[in-house]
């Protein structure tokens, strides 16, 4: 066992600097250090079992931090995208691949199989591919978490469901088989898992916490790290038993703590393992490949391997175009999901055990996934490097400024027409600042007319850090960018918790989104503007300039409490039109009720 784990960080230690350094990413690294100490390669490590089940709990412990940073209202708030997501990339994949296996006289068994496991896509390789690059919080990011996250939920009756085709006529491979009758289905695994469920969902809001403030009073490290991974092993563990996916049980446990004071405390412990037990799990993953059949099969492999990526690739992109009408988001959200699942791997393994599945089929698909799995950082990178910076609004690079050490109490973050506003008016009371912003042309202009303001990309840590973040007391979020916006205020929260950040809001979902976050001081940017237009509209109108005060102060306060108020369902559309109707009628109510109120007074 030391002789495999010298192994495994030897390779690990010389690949993943030289993919990094290429642009490729730290998955690709651990893939082909994979490959290189497996059978295939040099033969160092002869089993991949012997770190596959370990390995596997990073993937566990990396749906446990993902849980940890959705709130279960947010999540709630998310069904509809992925509802809509989900089944629109799984169904039409799953049935185009099944059709395209079916085609060379593949029985119909195989190809349902083969046509549900390969529309799957990797949570292990998609999300970390995504935070490397600072993307989970972009518009592609959480449609592709949204995907990943139905995939996951979809997995558990699709493994309950393939023993099922073996039902079907093997005699008659050309037909589609013949499913059971309702009391042949298997309901009480389907029973157990929803009981498990429904534990670990009730256990983590009632009891988890709670034994979180008891470990915590002990004020030991130690116990509290050992109770972190004990939850996450545990849940991993029922969710298993109950035949449920061992992630999803991590994924609800770290949902119902997603409100706990603790949160930050477990991520901060789980972190680390989480690191380097994926790590081993994409190294297990390149071990597996059987480059042997690759080298027996070559056309039949890579015809398999373009199709897949084509397929998955085409369909997804089609998908996102459809949904949000962006051209970059769309090639992103398409880029990252092209690849196969880990999940794909116990599908497959299932139908070969039920009789379901031909053994070489499984083989063929299994490699096919392997060499996805390190294709797509490849074509990824390759997209980020290439096609995404000529689709996007050009813009002058040059190294960011050395900023002067100052304890200015302010950072204004965006120094376009807000930004500058705010600067002139804090100047008015002498109070200092450190104005950032990453348009080169607008600071050069902006300098002519005396105030200091320093270039760079206020997304980046290590610039707030050199502005003084530590030791200021407001960042001040101006950026014209709303995804840039959201990026910033996530990282300063985490980073520099004391800060009181105060935000620039583009619109209601955007300050919807904002709100997500924890930021609750937001300013929508042409809010007020609108108010005051309707105010002078109103004096131009004849209306007493009291009264337009009041009755816009009136809409001011109702509208404000409306935001707040819809925040828990922001994505769900019927129940917004549906909510601002009656608001819209209870503020007419008591704009009359003011009127009848001030003609009897006066």
């Amino acid at each position: 066992m030391l002789q495999t784990l010298v192994a495994l960080l030897g390779a690990s230690v010389i690949a993943l600097p030289v993919t990094r350094l290429l642009g490729l990413g730290s998955i690709l690294g651990y893939l082909i250090a994979g490959v290189a100490i497996g059978p295939a390669g040099f033969g160092l490590v002869r089993e991949s079992g012997q770190i596959t089940a370990v390995s596997e709990l990073g993937v566990v412990m990396l749906l446990f931090l993902i849980g940890l940073e959705l709130r279960p209202h947010r999540l709630w708030i998310l069904r509809g995208t992925i509802l809509q997501l989900g089944l629109g990339q799984l169904v039409p994949t799953a049935i185009v691949i099944a059709l395209l296996a079916h085609l060379p006289g593949l029985a119909w068994q195989d190809s349902i199989v083969l046509g549900a496991g390969l529309a799957l896509s990797s949570t292990a390789i998609v999300l970390p591919m995504l935070a490397e690059r600072k993307l989970l919080s972009t518009t592609a990011g959480r449609d592709g978490f949204a995907v990943l996250l139905f995939q996951d939920i979809m997995f558990i009756p699709l493994v309950a469901l393939v023993p099922l085709l073996g039902h079907g006529v093997p005699s008659l491979p050309t037909h589609l088989p013949q499913l059971p009758s309702p009391a042949q289905l298997p309901w009480q695994p389907v029973a157990r898992g929803l009981a498990v469920v429904a534990v670990i969902l009730v256990g983590g809001t009632l009891a988890v916490p709670h034994i979180f403030r008891l470990v915590g009073r002990l004020r030991s490290p130690e116990v509290f790290t050992t109770t972190a991974l004990l939850l996450v092993v545990g849940t991993a563990a029922l969710a298993q038993w109950a035949g449920l996916s061992t992630s999803l049980g991590a994924f609800m446990a770290g949902v119902m703590l997603s409100d706990s004071e603790y949160r930050h405390a477990i991520q901060t412990d789980i972190e680390p393992f989480e690191g380097l037990l994926l790590g081993f799990f994409f190294i297990s993953v390149g071990m597996s490949a059987d480059l042997g059949l690759a080298v027996d099969h070559p056309g039949e492999i890579l015809a398999g391997l373009v199709l897949l990526l084509a397929v998955k690739t085409a369909i997804s992109f089609a998908l996102g175009w459809i949904k949000r009408r962006n051209l970059i988001s769309a090639l992103r959200f398409a880029s990252a999901l092209p690849e196969g699942s880990e999940f794909s791997f116990v599908l497959f393994a299932a139908a070969t055990q039920a009789g379901v599945m031909a053994k070489s089929a499984a083989d063929m698909a299994t490699l096919i996934i392997a060499l996805s799995m390190i294709v797509t950082p490849i074509l990824f990178a390759g997209s980020e490097r290439l096609l995404i910076p000529r689709l996007q609004p050009k813009r002058e690079t040059r190294p960011a400024d050395q900023i002067e050490p100052a304890d200015t109490p302010v950072i204004i973050c965006g120094f376009g027409r807000m930004g500058q506003i705010i600067g002139r008016v804090l100047s008015l009371e002498r109070i200092a600042y450190t104005a950032l912003d990453a348009d080169a042309k607008r600071i050069e202009t902006v300098r002519r007319f005396g105030p200091k303001v320093y270039f760079g990309d206020p997304t980046r840590p290590e610039l707030l850090r050199a502005a003084g973040a530590a030791r200021a007391k407001i960042l001040v979020i101006a950026l014209d960018d709303p995804d840039a916006t959201l990026t910033l205020a996530g990282m300063a929260r985490r980073e520099f918790p004391h800060l009181t950040i105060i935000a620039r809001a583009h619109d209601r979902n955007h300050a919807h989104r904002l709100m997500d976050l924890g930021i609750t001081e937001i300013v929508r940017e042409t809010y007020f503007s609108a108010l005051r237009l309707s105010e002078l509209a109103f004096n131009r109108l004849g209306i007493g300039a009291a009264t337009a005060r009041q009755t816009v102060a009136l809409f001011r306060a109702h509208d404000e409490q409306l935001l707040v108020e819809t925040h828990a369902y922001a994505d769900d559309e019927r129940r917004l039109i549906q909510t601002t109707e009656q608001a819209a009628a209870e503020l007419a109510d008591l704009l009359e009720a003011d009127r009848q109120r001030q003609a009897s007074a006066g």
